[in-house]
């Protein structure tokens, strides 16, 4: 996989790009990860609606077809776009979203951060009283009896660090995830980020670890490739 550090480029340009990318590669074309930031930007997933815009002033929203509700990017926020053939790589959709968000728990594992999942809501996260424990969430995935139906998220005592969100065309994906490094988490505020009421968002500078933009992405980069691997 060729990783591609594009440095802060324009949201809509970028997923024009990875449309194009992903509409004009063959069986043959060699999978790519574009590490990049974005100017201030919220964007709509498939099923975003527009009551959890709820002020968005002057900071644009674009329109996406990834999966997902609203989300904010902005600087000192690492973006990695995993551009993937499935099949080729040998897995399914819900074993790479679980290797995305288990690059982001070996990322977070780096600067001695505890990444969490949530039962029913993608993304990772961080106990806001304790970012360094690594006793179980009761609120974990776990396993469920048949035809039992999904828990409802419950956020309680966390921040969200990481949000993922992707598309598949083809068996291939484009879109990806986002961690947050040290950025302006106020435009958070005026969404419910990712359709959920009053979820905290967090950065990797407001629970105490003081990392750099580039070793994030870095470190980020290379937990992806890993666990990305076919």
């Amino acid at each position: 996989m060729t990783t591609r550090a594009l440095g802060q480029v324009p949201y809509d340009t970028t997923y024009k790009a990875m449309q194009s990318f992903t509409a004009e590669r063959s069986a043959d074309t060699p999978d790519e990860l574009w590490i990049c930031e974005h100017p201030p930007v919220f964007t709509q997933g498939l099923a975003g609606r527009e009551d959890h815009l709820l002020a968005p002033g002057s900071i644009p929203v674009v329109q996406t077809n990834r999966g997902g509700q609203v989300t904010y990017h902005g600087p000192g926020q690492v973006v990695a776009y995993p551009l993937i053939d499935l099949q080729r790589a040998g897995y399914y959709v819900k074993e790479f979203v679980y290797r995305v968000e288990e690059a982001v728990i070996r990322t977070l594992g780096e600067f001695q951060v505890t990444g969490h999942r949530v039962a029913g809501a993608p993304g990772i996260y961080v106990r806001l009283d304790d970012p360094f424990s690594h006793a179980l969430l009761p609120q974990r995935p776990q396993r469920r009896a048949p035809g039992e139906a999904a828990p409802i998220p419950d956020f309680t005592g966390l921040g969200k660090i990481a949000a993922l969100g992707i598309k598949v065309s083809r068996h291939c994906t484009y879109h990806g995830v986002a961690l947050n490094v040290a950025m302006d988490l106020q435009p958070f505020q005026r969404i419910n980020p990712c359709g959920y009421q009053g979820l905290q968002t967090v950065d990797l500078s407001t629970i105490g670890v003081a990392v750099s933009w580039d070793e994030a992405a870095h470190v980020l980069g290379h937990k992806l490739g890993a666990t990305l691997s076919p």
